[in-house]
């Protein structure tokens, strides 16, 4: 459980770039950003994905029939899934392709991608996977699904729901391993060593499990509910929002954050929305409920101004693969671009 934080420095010491930034004005709302190649994708609430290249041109497209509701990137393709009861997949030329389509037309309430190709989508209780030319193959498991990752090696997708979280392998007939814990479980992320998992609760905390003994990792002591995680370069540590401030979790050892406290980086007087840790250095970005958009540096939380406040909430932030652009938007679709 963390501690309370010390009150945030003087924002007139905190160096500014805010003057490097190409504005972007998509017009529309935004719900994520990702990016494909160095092409930033601005996904909307409705139908369109913008895509926006450095030089700030927009060009949108259309992927759905209604609105977007779960999105997955690696970088190469955004995978998504709509209230059209269709998975779709859109690449950095802006080319559109259909994946699957649920049979009953039901919602695509959350989506995975595997660094191999592979993708999941769920709609209400199931959970369906294909891999490569192979046949769809699905799992039903307590309750909706909340949210859906695949692990870092091998095929085997952790998918959170009520009471818990299930892990399958897919292409094994071994029966699908159950991780208990009380409440509901909307998010899920494994550590990129493939040690551990941890899941966002819809009560203000995470919840997590060592994989080598299914050991409880509780992370409690949030003022909100987690609704976004990223994990360091290396997978050191996994940063969170649900705070005024970042909240950060120690995950070196072979213990995680288990009987630790976390780091808390860059207090403001609003809630933190959204995180991005950078692909390749110990810097994150981190967007605030006051249009704010701060760069961190991990080691001494030193900070660099992006965005000043006074805009809607941060809805989406992204680094591109090299890490040298980050793109950001707010939730009624103003932007932009930073490159680094």
């Amino acid at each position: 459980m963390m501690k309370e934080f010390t009150p945030a420095p003087d924002s007139a010491s905190i160096v500014s770039v805010t003057d490097r930034v190409k504005p972007v004005a998509l017009g529309v709302a935004v719900t994520s950003v990702h990016f494909l190649a160095d092409r930033a994708a601005f996904v909307g609430g409705e139908e369109n994905v913008a895509l926006v290249d450095a030089k700030g041109e927009i060009s949108k497209v259309a992927v759905h029939s209604g609105g977007i509701l779960s999105t997955a990137s690696d970088g190469k393709r955004l995978v998504m899934g709509g209230d059209d009861g269709k998975v779709v997949s859109l690449d950095a030329k802006g080319e559109v392709t259909l994946l699957a389509t649920d049979p009953k037309r039901r919602w695509i309430d959350a989506v995975a991608l595997h660094p191999d190709g592979a993708f999941a989508w769920s709609a209400g209780k199931t959970a369906t996977v294909k891999s490569g030319k192979t046949e769809e193959k699905s799992i039903e498991v307590p309750s909706t699904v909340g949210g859906l990752a695949f692990a870092p090696k091998g095929l085997r997708l952790a998918i959170a729901h009520y009471n818990g979280a299930t892990l399958w392998f897919p292409n094994m007939a071994a029966t699908a391993e159950f991780l208990p814990w009380a409440g509901s479980h909307l998010g899920v992320t494994f550590s990129p060593d493939n040690k551990f998992l941890v899941t966002a609760m819809h009560e203000a905390a995470l919840h997590g499990w060592r994989l080598a003994d299914n050991r409880h990792m509780r992370m409690t002591g949030y003022p909100g509910r987690v609704r976004s995680m990223s994990w360091s370069a290396g997978g050191k540590a996994l940063a969170t929002s649900g705070a005024d401030t970042v909240i950060l979790w120690p995950f070196a050892g072979k213990d995680g954050p288990m009987g630790k406290e976390p780091a808390m980086l860059a207090p403001l007087q609003a809630r933190v929305a959204v995180v991005a840790c950078h692909p390749k250095n110990d810097i994150l970005a981190a967007g605030y409920s006051d249009g704010t958009v701060l760069m961190v540096r991990l080691e001494d939380g030193a900070e660099i101004l992006v965005r000043r406040n006074g805009t809607p909430p941060v809805a989406g932030l992204a680094w591109n693969a090299k890490g040298t652009l980050l793109a950001f938007a707010d939730e009624n679709g103003d932007g932009g671009l930073l490159e680094l």
